[in-house]
């Protein structure tokens, strides 16, 4: 039979699935998000990767809970130096993008 413990462990197994399945959803919608940002500036996503720095709790405009992410990621601008950005999601809605400062192209 199951005991209490075995009944929590496998919820907690099951929130953690949970939990690991949509974080790809949320990381492939932003790095969509900036590849389409750094494709307007004429800029290039490195490594199409995205690396989770933030993850919290927070009460949407409607009212209801939402989860805040942040993300970091490379970028360059002439190919030869990597630059830091950053964008933030809630929910599935882009709130922030930045970018650290680069170096323009020379245009000869």
């Amino acid at each position: 039979m199951f005991s209490l413990t075995n009944l929590l462990l496998l919820v907690l197994a099951g929130g953690l699935a949970l939990y690991w399945w949509q974080s790809g959803v949320y990381k492939g919608r932003a790095r969509d998000l900036a590849t389409a940002h750094c494709q307007q500036l004429g800029l290039q996503l490195l490594d199409q990767s995205m690396v989770i720095i933030g993850f919290w709790p927070i009460r949407s405009r409607a009212g209801k809970l939402a989860f805040r992410r942040s993300y970091q990621f490379e970028f360059s601008s002439v190919g030869d130096r990597r630059y830091q950005g950053k964008l933030v999601l809630e929910g599935m809605l882009l709130k922030s993008i930045e970018l650290e400062a680069y170096s323009l192209p020379d245009s000869d």
